[in-house]
Order: C-alpha cells, then structure tokens, then sequence
C-alpha cells in the first residue's frame, strides 16, 4: 500500500495510460475493421477474443521489454525508436483501408492478433520505458489502458479528431520518455551523473533533465514540419490528378 502513496508512482500510471491510449489508436481500428464482415452476434465475440489474446500478447511482450532495457546500449537504441515512433505519430497516414476482414470468426480474431503484434512495437517500447522497470506499475498500466483502446475506440478517435492536440501532448511525452531512456543507460548513466550534473533538475515535487524538454520539444517541432509538408504534398498530388481527370474528360469531348 506504500506504493500507492508515492507520487512517482501515480505519475509514471498516468504516462503508461495515456502512451497506451494514444499510440493505441490504430490497433483499435483494426480490431473494428478486422470484425466488419462477421454477422452482428459474432462481430461482439471476435472483438473480446481478439482484444483478449493481444492483452495478454502485450503484457508478455512488453515485460520482456523491460527487462532487456535493464542492458547497456538497448535503452539508447529504444530511445531512438522512440523519437521516430513519436514523429511518426504527428504525420497523418490513410493506410487502414488494407486491413483483411473476414466473415469468419476464427479467421477474424487470428487477423486481430496478427495485425495486433506487428503494430504494438510502439506500445511495447512506450509502455515499457516509462514502466521504468516496475513489473507491478506496468501491469496495472496496461490492465487500466486496454479496455479503454478496446471498448472506447470509436469515442477515443472522435476525441483525436476534434481535439489533435491530445496526439501532440501523447507525441510529446514519447519525446520526454525517449530523453529520459538515453540518460538512465546503464553504459553511461553513472558518467553523465558524475560529469553532467547540471543536466538534471526539479520544479517543485517534479524531477526531470533537460534531455526530456528537448526531447518533447525535437518531436513536437520535427513532428508539425513533418506533417505540414505530408499535407502540402498530398495537395499537390490532389491537384495532379484533378488535372489529368479534366484534361482526360475534354479529349473525350473532342
């Protein structure tokens, strides 16, 4: 119960949560895509054993995760999935389209966890950076987030879309944790203590370093830029073929 009264604890559950329902989005959708074929009394079944079997895949996945951070050097190449994972979560994609229904149950739920497992390397490295190692707070974590991805989904994208800026802040956190990773490596988390020691410092009850602010600062800006340009190019790209669609429509004429 002592656990329950430390601040830490409560903030690293927040973290745990929220990187789990951001970056959860899409696996949501998958599991709403995966079932749209099957007949209405089975589309129910399919989404619980489906969701079931990925729970309990992430959890496995995500203390192994934890425990390979523990080794030198893995938490610096964590870190730097992280960041991508991060900027890649601010750049709009239009790919869910490519997910395979199935009419039947069992093929459906087998596509859910498929789909589940080669999208949850982001999860898996989010959750378990900011798990910081406990087991406990990691479980918890996950045990309150995934029902929330699997039974709010439709309501946690109309959340994304009218307020983006949940994606920024759950983009920015990932930033802030990846700082976090590449300062607390075991390879050399003892020579930055004794070397740089202005790097760490505290507002109030809140103790953080200065890598986890640039770090939520790089993925923020690098993030926006990378998005505007995806956008201005999708555009151009829309007005090509809105062209070629005129140009082809008056040859017709003629």
């Amino acid at each position: 119960m002592e656990m329950l009264s430390d601040p830490l604890f409560w903030t690293g559950l927040g973290q745990i949560t929220l990187i789990n329902i951001v970056l959860s989005g899409d696996n949501a959708v998958v599991i709403a895509l995966a079932a749209r074929s099957l007949p209405a009394h089975q589309q129910k079944k399919a989404v619980m054993w489906g969701a079931g079997a990925a729970v309990v895949m992430r959890i496995v996945l995500t203390i192994i995760a934890v425990e390979l951070l523990r080794w030198p050097y893995l938490k610096i190449i964590g870190a730097v999935l992280l960041f991508w994972i991060a900027i890649k979560l601010l750049v709009p994609e239009h790919d869910d389209e490519n997910v395979e229904s199935s009419d039947n149950l069992m093929k459906a739920v087998k596509t859910i966890l498929i789909a589940d497992l080669v999208m949850s390397l982001d999860n898996v490295i989010g959750v378990a950076a900011a798990a910081k190692g406990n087991t406990t707070l990691l479980v918890i974590g996950l045990a309150i987030s995934i029902p929330l991805v699997i039974f709010g989904a439709t309501m946690l994208m109309k959340l994304m879309e009218r307020w983006p800026v949940i994606i920024t802040i759950g983009a920015g956190l990932l930033g802030w944790v990846a700082g976090e990773m590449l300062v607390t490596d075991p390879a050399w988390k003892d020579w930055i203590e004794n070397n740089l020691s202005w790097l760490h410092a505290h507002i109030g009850p809140l103790e953080f370093n200065w890598l986890q602010v640039a770090g939520a600062v790089l993925v923020i800006v690098v993030g926006k830029h990378l998005a505007k340009k995806a956008e201005a190019q999708a555009e151009t790209e829309h007005k090509i073929v809105d062209l070629a669609a005129g140009d082809a429509a008056n040859q017709s004429k003629k």
